[in-house]
């Protein structure tokens, strides 16, 4: 018997039930996830000078107190 072209497709294991997996919910941290996330994309030269995140904030926030403006803590 020859196979059809889904069942040669599908890479599942049969002991997956998926009849027992619940609705997901659209979007759901969608708003927890816009609250927390302030990205900003540097340039290619410019990441290349900072090696991770805390380097680039400690830069920023010596910039901020050389120009005199307080910090937020």
């Amino acid at each position: 018997m020859k196979k059809t072209e889904a069942e040669e497709d599908d890479e599942l294991r049969p002991e997956y039930d998926f009849s027992q997996l619940k609705r997901g919910v659209r979007g759901k941290y969608a708003e927890r996830y816009r609250e927390g996330t302030n990205l900003v994309l540097l340039e290619p030269d410019v990441a290349a000078c900072f090696p991770d995140a805390k380097s680039v904030n400690d830069a920023l926030r010596q910039v901020l107190q050389d120009k005199g403006r307080r910090q937020a803590s």
